[in-house]
């Protein structure tokens, strides 16, 4: 392991540049990327106790939900209020992003790559509850979308996406991944455009699945905190346009930001922790690093996977300093806003990673009070307006997934 950690196999990346030209978003602080950018800056947490999912939880774990019903998401996603809501998020963020980018997608080669890890559970639930007391209720509708791919169908038939539609599903760094593949099939010519992210929305079955790890927090979430508990679960969506030189080059403003780098490993270390010593985190960080062609030093901000969990935070917060070594860039996890959105958090950060680029901001860790003893940093508990160039974002998932990008400033050649 420490010679594969050593070494520098992966090549920087040489040639024309993936540019993001549109973000969407939707998450517990906000319906859109306005609304999400003043909450981040004014530090509004979107943490609270549970409104729309009905759990026998709902007095003692605090959630992140979006604030809509799904009928008002419906009305804004332009779907029946029927359908899954993992569904009506994808749907009102990816549209958001899309309509952000001005692109006219049937002018170019044009992929959907979205990321979930429950599908349509929400709406199996409720049909599982109804035909249990009566095996003949019930409606089919509400089971026939239960599986992650039907999600993305049903946002690229929405966007009007044909060309190319796939799914992908692992776990925590689900988004990210979905981002990356997207810059690799723009790279390698394969298409022009890419809406890549991913959204997952509140569960039963997600809740009392985290519950019975014992990695929930009845409390607000502290991350990278040494007295942090654990998660607060959260929902949304988040998405971003990826763009090729040549259609970055039609648009009436040109993209300042663009996706410079990224990396996955595995560790295998657990089915639902992280090696303790942060190595597959520390794998991910690094080739990342290098296909970016990017030095340590030249990192501005990271973006945290920054959970709130014992093992996570640890994990993370070990690869950062084995990583980084003394020379530390600001950093934050914005999961103290959104709560972890699970499946949707690459997508969401993505998101945030831009915005933090574009608007020369670095987000704060709320709730921040006591450095981890095991760790010789602390995370930015303020605001910070300040010149930012390149940005790192980790998701690190289940099964030892570990992914990281790196969005960076364009700078004209």
């Amino acid at each position: 392991m420490d010679d594969q950690l050593q070494s520098n196999e992966i090549p920087p990346l040489k040639g024309e540049a993936v540019f993001i030209a549109g973000l969407g978003v939707i998450s517990a602080i906000g319906n859109n990327v306005a609304e999400s950018l003043n909450a981040l800056t004014s530090g509004n947490a979107g943490i609270e106790a549970m409104k729309h999912l009905n759990s026998i939880h709902k007095e003692e774990l605090p959630v992140a939900e979006v604030k809509l019903t799904n009928e008002a998401l419906a009305d804004l996603a332009q779907l029946p209020s029927r359908i899954s809501r993992t569904a009506l998020l994808s749907t009102v963020a990816a549209k958001e992003a899309l309509d952000n980018s001005g692109i006219d997608i049937t002018r170019w080669r044009t992929g959907f790559i979205s990321a979930n890890s429950v599908g349509g559970m929400d709406k199996t639930e409720d049909f599982f509850e109804d035909f249990l007391q009566n095996p003949n209720a019930g409606h089919l509708r509400s089971v026939v979308n239960h599986e992650c791919g039907a999600v993305t169908e049903i946002t690229a038939d929405a966007l009007g996406i044909k060309d190319f539609v796939t799914t992908v599903s692992t776990a925590c760094s689900s988004s990210a991944n979905s981002i990356f593949l997207g810059a690799r099939l723009i790279r390698q010519n394969r298409l022009d455009v890419v809406i890549a992210g991913g959204a997952d929305a509140l569960t039963r079955f997600t809740l009392n699945g985290f519950n019975t790890l014992m990695i929930l927090d009845n409390q607000y979430c502290q991350p990278f905190d040494d007295n942090r508990r654990g998660l607060n679960l959260g929902e949304g969506a988040g998405y971003v346009v990826l763009v090729s030189e040549k259609v970055a080059a039609t648009l009436a403003e040109a993209p300042s930001v663009t996706i410079s780098g990224w990396a996955n490993a595995n560790d295998a270390h657990h089915q639902t922790a992280s090696s303790p010593e942060g190595k597959g985190n520390l794998l991910a960080m690094k080739g990342a690093l290098q296909k970016a062609g990017l030095q340590p030093a030249d990192i501005d901000y990271i973006n945290l996977h920054g959970t709130g969990t014992n093992n996570n935070d640890i994990a993370e917060g070990t690869a950062i300093k084995t990583l980084f070594d003394g020379n530390y860039p600001s950093m934050s996890s914005t999961k103290s806003f959104t709560g972890h959105t699970l499946g949707a958090s690459g997508g969401i950060e993505a998101v945030f990673s831009a915005l933090a680029i574009q608007e020369g901001v670095i987000f704060p860790n709320l709730r921040f009070d006591t450095p981890m003893k095991e760790l010789p940093f602390r995370p930015v508990t303020e605001l910070q307006k300040t010149a930012v160039k390149n940005v790192m974002s980790n998701s690190f998932g289940f099964g030892g997934n570990c992914s990281s990008l790196v969005f960076s400033k364009y700078i004209a050649r």
